[in-house]
């Protein structure tokens, strides 16, 4: 009786050895790097931003603006500050020194001219090559009048 029990004792360890060996041996493949698996774009909202509108010597409204960004995962860890103090900044310049923004005569706007030339400062000020396409998630204007009446 203890041959029967020691023989299936020892068969089910055979078994679960080579059951755990045959999953564990793959020939030819490597299991991929962390590093290389998670590395890649990231996508950051940045909070909105307010921007006055001056004309005539006055304010004529606000512009309220969200601004999305991709960059490469590698280079933001490699960075040490992040690169979104950066963008708010030249987002805020580019519309507030646009003299051709004037929302009194309303015409059709480039605003991929302005997200190409945030993208290039941006890059140019923090001196590599960090983001790679930026993008506007809400453009809104709220006119003085409006505000006052709220």
């Amino acid at each position: 009786m203890a041959r029967i029990v020691i023989t299936g004792l020892w068969m089910c360890v055979i078994t679960v050895l080579s059951s755990y060996a045959a999953v564990s041996w793959v020939p030819g493949t490597s299991a991929p790097k962390a590093d290389e698996y998670l590395d890649g774009l990231t996508y950051q909202k940045l909070p909105p931003i307010q921007i006055p509108i001056i004309a005539d010597s006055a304010v004529q409204g606000y512009v309220a603006i969200t601004v999305v960004f991709t960059a490469d995962s590698r280079t933001l860890k490699k960075m040490s500050i992040a690169p979104t103090p950066f963008v708010l900044d030249e987002a805020f310049q580019q519309i507030y020194n646009d003299k051709e923004l004037n929302f009194k005569k309303i015409n059709k706007y480039n605003i991929t001219a302005r997200l190409s030339a945030i993208k290039k400062k941006v890059n140019e000020r923090v001196g590599m090559e960090v983001l790679k396409d930026v993008m506007v998630e809400n453009l809104v204007f709220v006119s003085k009048d409006d505000i006052r009446r709220k």
